[in-house]
């Protein structure tokens, strides 16, 4: 790596490594499946903005602030309000979610916190109530695959910074 692309792979404010800059060969490979993942959840019906509140609930949860801003921004584009986006953290206490959504919210919580078995078979058997064998493939996957993006950009300390376009 030359002495320029060694140092954008490490942020000057935190001295952390950009883990996607000091290794793009893996970052690829994440950002392909990714792509996978959303063509996954296309085609088993998932709405754009579901597939946004999994992204937004995942990255909550993780206290990535890189993901919560890109998504954020993704959700509010796909149709999302602002309304529904301010109580998510909250979902369980209100009725502004679908049980779709519901079951794939507790799905996807389940699956960053996977060792709360109790937690996995109930988040599991209420999914099963509400959606197929492909829509709980396909949550289970965004789950994954944000909480792969959210461990990237956690410990890469990726900035959130100001933007006039959203």
């Amino acid at each position: 790596m030359s002495e320029t692309a060694e140092t954008t792979a490490v942020s000057r404010v935190t001295g952390r490594v950009y883990l996607d800059k000091r290794s793009p060969d893996a970052y690829r490979a994440l950002v392909k499946t990714a792509d996978a993942v959303r063509t996954t959840a296309a085609e088993a019906g998932l709405d754009r903005i579901l597939v946004e509140l999994v992204n937004l609930r995942v990255s909550q949860l993780n206290g990535c602030a890189y993901c919560l801003d890109v998504h954020t921004r993704a959700a509010l584009r796909a149709g999302e309000t602002t309304r529904r986006l301010g109580v998510l953290a909250a979902w369980r206490d209100t009725e502004l979610f679908t049980g779709r959504e519901r079951a794939a919210l507790a799905l996807a919580e389940a699956t960053t916190h996977p060792a709360d078995a109790l937690a996995q078979e109930r988040a599991y058997d209420g999914a099963r109530e509400v959606l197929d064998d492909a829509e709980i493939s396909a949550v289970i996957w965004v789950a994954i695959a944000i909480n792969a993006f959210n461990r990237v950009s956690i410990l890469s300390k990726h900035p959130v910074r100001e933007t006039t376009a959203s």
